[in-house]
């Protein structure tokens, strides 16, 4: 029975693989960075309410020494989304996904600059691997480097390291004894309220009256489909599956998902080389992913 729940991660990470269509969308409709961060996190807060009170309500206590790493990671949260946002709106959707999927990467040289955590000689290769990966995938074997769009491609980057980040702090936190549900809506209520001096709320009343009913939908579905839904369910799957497992699914799913959305919604087509570095990247990333479930 418990294969059955392996579709829960491959779910959230189909979903977060679609938030690349919700982000040009908004972005063509006007809407600037900070207000469709305000959008996605205040509208989130709902759907996590609800699984929060669905699983136990005593999530939402909390210790006054547990808010420094909740704005932590709500800082990782912002700088993420900011810099994803930048990356799926100047390069293709999948290689924003793969850049993104480097955080593990990230979280391993973090580990071994402040933990002194050894980097085995597999998980060198593997990271040698995925990072000629994303390389093939920029195409700058295959077209000059005035046509490669540096600052999606450092965006990128940067959203990975921020995801690395908040995998580490949002670990301590959970080994603090705080469930990913507390820290989440913490995140998003500080990083809500702290936005909304920066929130532009012309242009989200622009955007709904042109149709109303349509615009609320989208953003509903943007808010629940792109970021709420895929950490509930990816969370649900903890309980019936190995939180290794759950990861190195996601890892795949989430920039196929892209890859795919790209394809379809925006003609981006691959080429051959492209295409085998966004595979030898993804297997990579799913191989260092294996090795540390097996070290835990």
């Amino acid at each position: 029975m418990k294969k059955i729940y392996l579709i829960l991660p491959i779910l959230a990470g189909l979903m977060f693989g679609s938030s690349g269509i919700f982000v040009r969308t908004l972005t063509q409709n006007g809407i600037d960075s900070t207000t469709l961060l305000f959008l996605r996190f205040s509208i989130a807060i709902i759907p996590l309410l609800i699984a929060i009170f669905l699983t136990d309500a005593k999530l939402l206590k909390i210790e006054l020494k547990d808010i420094p790493l909740f704005l932590l990671c709500a800082i990782c949260i912002v700088g993420l989304n900011i810099c994803y946002n930048e990356s799926m709106n100047t390069v293709p959707l999948s290689l924003a996904a793969v850049l993104l999927s480097l955080a593990p990467i990230y979280v391993l040289i973090l580990a071994y600059i402040l933990f002194r955590e050894n980097i085995t000689a597999k998980k060198l290769i593997c990271m040698a691997l995925a990072i000629f990966g994303c390389i093939l995938m920029t195409g700058v074997l295959e077209s000059n480097l005035s046509d490669i769009p540096l600052l999606g491609i450092i965006s990128g980057i940067g959203a990975g390291l921020f995801w690395a980040i908040y995998l580490m702090a949002s670990k301590k936190s959970i080994e603090n004894g705080n469930h990913t549900y507390t820290i989440l809506i913490y995140s998003i209520v500080f990083i809500s309220i702290a936005l909304i001096p920066f929130t532009n709320f012309s242009q989200i009343t622009g955007f709904i009256s042109v149709n109303p009913t349509w615009a609320i939908i989208f953003l509903i579905i943007h808010s629940t489909f792109s970021f709420a839904l895929p950490y509930i369910l990816s969370t649900v799957s903890l309980k019936y599956i190995d939180s290794g497992v759950s990861s190195i699914i996601m890892s795949g799913a989430e920039p196929f998902a892209a890859l795919t959305f790209g394809f379809l919604i925006y003609s981006e087509v691959p080429t051959f080389l492209m295409f085998c570095g966004f595979l030898l990247t993804i297997i990579s990333i799913m191989i260092i992913g294996k090795k540390e479930n097996a070290k835990n």
